[in-house]
């Protein structure tokens, strides 16, 4: 009895609450879009990508981390982060192009399982991102989606029908899903914990961040995103050193 009460206990149910509030964000999303409400649609990824964010740092905070809710995880990101996203285009753009338009976005979405399924076997063999190592082979999932729905996002902003053309949102499948399968390496914030000298300028700029985005949130996610991909090449290059330093070393 005390044992099932331990494994009831509200620190390890935290984390994968969050993970299903997650879920459930995604499939909302997948609502939204066969509504045809896009805005609504791209508010429940972005919730999404926050439940995604908080769950794995309310697990490693409580102590909670579990192959149970790493397996959670990744089931609740192919649906939020690989379908949601993949429906949420297609419905907006890609199924004027017909069959190829549907075919575009199973791409994206077998990509995304793919991914997931490479992250799931590098965590149980250690050869996932780390403190030692904080870098993920390839695009993760959430950021792939965040670069699918970059045109909508830019549509929303500017409010010209170029971004709503299948040509468009097929070039961003075809960027994302090959970068979700590529070799590259890519930064992770999972293990960027700042200094106490530094964590009040932190929640200053996460305060700034949450300002910004009630006040202009298309623009926010925008330039969130851009930063996000100016990062990969400078990523890149550091890793890159890194393993040159260790193998001179």
């Amino acid at each position: 009895m005390a044992e099932r009460l331990e494994e009831l206990s509200v620190g390890r149910v935290v984390p994968s609450v969050l993970t299903l509030m997650g879920l459930c964000s995604g499939i909302t999303a997948i609502k939204f879009a066969i509504d045809a409400q896009w805005n609504a649609a791209v508010l429940a990824i972005i919730f999404a990508m926050v439940f995604d964010m908080l769950d794995g740092r309310a697990a490693r905070f409580l102590g909670a981390d579990t192959r149970f809710g790493a397996q959670l995880d990744s089931l609740a990101d192919l649906v939020s982060f690989g379908v949601a996203p993949g429906v949420l285009v297609y419905m907006w753009s890609l199924s004027r192009m017909g069959a190829a338009g549907w075919v575009a976005a199973l791409i994206f979405c077998t990509c995304s399982a793919i991914r997931l399924a490479r992250f799931n076997v590098q965590s149980v063999r250690d050869e996932g991102s780390s403190e030692h190592n904080p870098y993920f082979t390839g695009l993760p999932t959430p950021a792939a989606a965040g670069l699918l729905i970059l045109p909508l996002l830019l549509s929303f902003q500017f409010g010209r029908a170029q971004f709503n053309e299948p040509l468009v949102s097929g070039a961003m499948i075809a960027i994302s899903a090959s970068l979700m399968v590529s070799r590259l390496p890519t930064p992770s914030i999972k293990y960027m914990t700042p200094g106490r000298q530094y964590r009040l300028l932190v929640w200053g700029f996460v305060g700034l961040i949450a300002a910004s985005l009630i006040t202009w949130p298309w623009a926010t996610m925008i330039v969130g995103m851009a930063i996000y991909l100016a990062t990969i090449p400078v990523g890149i290059l550091m890793y890159r050193r890194e393993q040159a330093r260790a193998r001179a070393a």
